[in-house]
């Protein structure tokens, strides 16, 4: 009986100690999943108003929805610059900081600042630097003597300029997670490959390359997880009223638009629950495809 009631209170306490994080995950995170997924059925109007039980209308006008369609390209086109070119960047300076440098410790504060920094600030000081009438970046061309440039009006290179933005914001904290994938490789890999002869190249591309594998799947999958749902810099920097604006809208920004501009949410639960598929497949797609790249030996 002393055993027994002796279980019973470590699992009262072991329970009232997670009782916390359990009731904020459901209370911030299940229940607003459920939830969604339950709006998406419905026609749901300005102050939450249900004006009707509309099946699987929606999802059906998501493939009709010409804007929609756009967005999803746009969306894909982020995802496809953004997580390659932040990957290798992340990599090259993770790698170099690893290095014996004076000043070490700084260049590694200096390249984590922009992670830390708020976006809202972030995407201001750029949005003041691309302004195409008296911004920094037209300044330094006008120098010599260039035309200035519409960079966030223009359909040709406002999506390009939150691409440069994004990647310049995450570079540094997905360095930091490579940088501590590479400190944690056993140094004796190094000292038998300095035995053997190898060069600086060889033994970045036999031996950091492949046991960083693992951290860099981790990395892959967070980015494009991140990318995906890319919306401030885009709200922050173009604006609703920026004749590019159709160009660079990504779906989360759509689905912001449709629920709070439109008064439209049950369309928008709808747009929300497609772009979770979306992520759940591509992430399950990479989950197969790790164990033909990735070394966790």
């Amino acid at each position: 009986m002393k055993v027994n009631n002796k279980k019973r209170n470590e699992y009262f306490w072991g329970y009232l100690m997670i009782a916390p994080v359990t009731l904020g995950l459901i209370a911030f995170y299940f229940y607003p999943f459920f939830q969604v997924i339950f709006d998406s059925f419905f026609k749901i109007g300005a102050f939450d108003r249900r004006q009707g039980f509309v099946g699987l209308d929606n999802y059906k006008r998501m493939l009709t929805d010409a804007q929609m369609w756009q967005t999803l390209i746009n969306t894909f086109k982020y995802v496809i610059i953004i997580v390659p070119v932040t990957v290798i960047f992340s990599l090259i300076i993770a790698v170099l900081l690893n290095t014996k440098i004076k000043g070490l410790s700084v260049f590694r504060v200096v390249y984590f600042l922009p992670a830390i920094t708020m976006a809202a600030a972030v995407s201001m000081v750029w949005r003041w630097i691309f302004n195409g009438d008296y911004g920094v970046l037209n300044g330094i061309l006008g120098f010599f003597g260039a035309d200035p440039v519409q960079w966030l009006n223009n359909k040709h290179t406002a999506l390009i300029c939150v691409c440069s933005v994004a990647i310049w914001s995450n570079v540094g904290y997905y360095m930091i997670i490579l940088l501590a994938g590479i400190q944690g490789i056993s140094k004796e890999y190094y000292e038998a490959a300095d035995m053997d002869g190898a060069t600086t190249f060889k033994r970045f591309w036999k031996i950091t390359l492949p046991l960083l594998t693992p951290t860099l799947f981790y990395v892959v999958i967070m980015i494009i997880i991140s990318t995906f749902q890319t919306f401030d810099g885009i709200y922050l920097m173009i604006g609703t009223k920026s004749n590019a604006i159709k160009y660079t809208q990504s779906v989360v920004m759509y689905f912001y638009r449709t629920a709070f501009d439109y008064s439209n949410k049950g369309y928008a639960s709808a747009i929300a629950v497609m772009l979770f598929l979306i992520i759940m497949i591509i992430t399950m797609f990479q989950m197969k495809m790790q164990k033909k790249w990735v070394n966790y030996d």
